[in-house]
């Protein structure tokens, strides 16, 4: 096919668009992004990352290419997965995910499309790309003359690829591609942000990943069959060096205190005038407002809505960050300066909009004229497969480094309270230190109470799972104490399961399951198990197995002395879901795989 448009990437060098892409390119919902900052604020820190979303999506569409080259697919799935490499981010907000914080913070004013209920981007940019482009003339012309397959047809498909649904799709690793552990998107963003803001922290050999991908049994994997031994070392150096340069990207850009600073006065400046404007309209003309920031605005129109409808306040908050005058920070916790038990609280109640919110708000209340910001890291890696000695397995499973990389991404851990924007009345740093972590240690109990009277927490359901096998085996005596450490976590997969489709249990373990690896396997249950490990609430060993000539890892498990407090009073809060726990691991006592070691109790119960 002959380019009709050339585009000349600062990352990519030379990106050839096709006619359909062209076509695209130049419909409203991709020119918008192009107005759309991809990293929010970051810019405040680093000046030169001023680089756009439409960037950012040529760049997807440009990797997407070549790893469908080096996978050798049909013209007709290459044309796919680039489509859906540029149209990934078609419904994403302006400012970044400073508008997805509001609606995690106030869900009531979550908008509706199509019938359905969005909060983030992913969902807005199915539901454009579902209705956007199909009655396109030139486009529907372009995709029927090129593939013979229906405009409407087509777009359905692009749009589970672009949002990660690849369950959905006859082809899994189509969408895997764009939105899976190792893809065009990730790599694009990777490359680009380290290019613009200048950090050199944790670069990725992109050559060297696009030369390892496989597909097997439907699935992308790193590695290739017929592999040797040196193969197999440089897949897992590449895999790992993807999962390096996530954890410096989270380090150095997401929880820098400033980049922090600018998000937390653009979000509150924001809240502000959304409220103003409910005031003065009504709660549905607040929810159309919120999709049009998904939908319409880019970045100078969500400015220019905070400015029309912000108090006094918030017009000071947003010209203040549009003029670089942000709030410092005066102290800042993160996962070292935490116990174990607050780290645990502070991760749940992170991943809860409401309640984060109003742990800040109460915070800032205690505290006096502040402003303080919870954050953690997300998007954990959770099912990249490498393929070693024929045979495909988890990534985990093969590299200690990874392993310890995925629990450093998990522990990542923020929160910082940054001064008044003013600066009059700062408190003293050691004076608010104290203050900060009494006023923590008692909110925090609160809100994990007020969670669990509107949710279950699948997490805490885990937390007693470990915590009754603890109980069952636990014994102490002349100054020892022996403790189980479960040696096989598929055992800990099945077992939530199977608590999953119990009537008394299932609220509580509301996980989902496959069977692409021969047991049944969540991503959220190896996440969950990561964060417990990173939090402290349980220890993971490294244990090595000799099999078929070779030797494997395995992690094994026991609760550390503060999971068991954690979970004494989980089996409080949980009366009910803790007694039928104990039943039924009671009754398969002998079935648990573990073993017990016994350690002196002082040695135990010391942090």
């Amino acid at each position: 096919m002959v380019s009709s448009r050339a585009i000349h990437d600062p990352v990519h060098k030379t990106i050839l668009l096709t006619p359909l892409q062209k076509e695209l390119v130049e419909t409203p919902q991709v020119q918008r992004l192009r107005s759309i900052q991809q990293l929010g604020l970051v810019d405040i820190v680093y000046p030169g990352a001023k680089h756009s979303r439409f960037e950012h999506s040529l760049g997807t569409m440009h990797m997407a290419s070549l790893m469908a080259d080096a996978l050798s697919l049909p013209q007709e799935d290459k044309m796919k997965v680039e489509v859906a490499g540029l149209l990934h981010d078609v419904g994403h907000s302006a400012y970044s995910h400073a508008v997805e914080d509001v609606l995690k913070r106030n869900p009531d004013i979550k908008p509706q499309y199509g019938g359905i209920i969005r909060e983030n981007h992913e969902a807005f940019s199915e539901y454009v790309i579902r209705n956007c482009f199909a009655n396109n003339g030139n486009i529907a012309r372009i995709v029927e003359e090129e593939l013979g397959q229906d405009s409407v047809d087509f777009f359905d498909q692009i749009a589970l690829m672009a949002t990660g649904k690849s369950s959905f799709l006859e082809k899994p690793y189509l969408g895997q591609l764009i939105s899976g552990d190792i893809d065009a998107d990730r790599i694009d963003f990777l490359l680009r942000d380290s290019y613009h803001t200048g950090i050199s922290l944790g670069l990725i050999d992109v050559d060297q990943i696009i030369q390892n991908l496989s597909i097997r049994n439907g699935n992308i994997v790193l590695g290739k069959k017929d592999g040797c031994s040196y193969d197999e070392d440089m897949t897992l150096t590449v895999a790992e060096s993807m999962l390096i340069a996530r954890a410096h990207h989270y380090n150095a850009i997401v929880h820098h205190p400033h980049t922090q600073s600018a998000r937390i006065m653009l979000l509150r400046s924001l809240e502000n005038a959304l409220a103003i404007f409910g005031e003065k309209k009504d709660a549905e003309s607040v929810n159309k407002q919120v999709g049009l920031f998904f939908t319409e605005y880019n970045d100078a129109d969500l400015l220019y809505f905070i400015k029309t409808y912000g108090n006094d306040q918030a017009q000071h908050l947003i010209s203040s960050v549009l003029a670089g005058n942000i709030c410092d920070p005066i102290v800042r916790f993160n996962q070292k300066t935490l116990n174990p038990a607050t780290r645990m609280a502070l991760s749940t109640i992170a991943r809860h909009g409401v309640a984060k919110k109003m742990f800040e708000e109460q915070l800032e209340k205690r505290i006096g004229d502040v402003f303080a910001d919870l954050s953690v890291a997300s998007g954990v890696p959770r099912s990249t497969r490498v393929v070693v000695n024929g045979e495909d397995s988890f990534f985990y499973d093969e590299s200690a480094l990874a392993n310890g990389l995925v629990r450093a991404i998990s522990r990542q851990l923020s929160l910082v309270v940054f001064s008044p924007i003013d600066g009059v009345g700062c408190p003293e740093a050691a004076q608010l230190k104290d203050v900060v972590g009494h006023t923590v240690d008692t909110l925090s109990p609160q809100l994990l109470r007020f969670i669990r009277q509107e949710n279950y927490l699948p997490i805490e359901g885990l937390i007693l799972l470990f915590y009754t096998v603890n109980s069952i085996f636990w014994k102490e005596e002349d100054g020892f104490v022996s403790i189980p450490r479960l040696r096989n976590i598929t055992w800990i997969y099945r077992m939530v399961q199977r608590f999953s489709e119990d009537v008394s249990l299932r609220n509580l373990f509301d996980y989902e399951f496959h069977w692409d690896y021969g047991f049944p396997y969540s991503n959220r249950v190896f996440e969950n198990i990561q964060l417990l490990v990173a939090m402290g609430i349980v220890d993971e060993d490294l244990r090595y197995y000799e099999k078929n000539n070779r030797f494997h890892q395995r992690y094994e498990y026991v609760l550390t002395m503060h999971g068991v407090k954690y979970g004494k009073q989980l089996s409080e809060a949980y009366g009910p879901e803790f007694r039928e726990l104990t039943k039924i691991l009671r009754q398969d006592k002998h079935s648990i795989p573990r073993d017990i070691v016994t350690i002196p109790a002082r040695r135990y119960q010391q942090p």
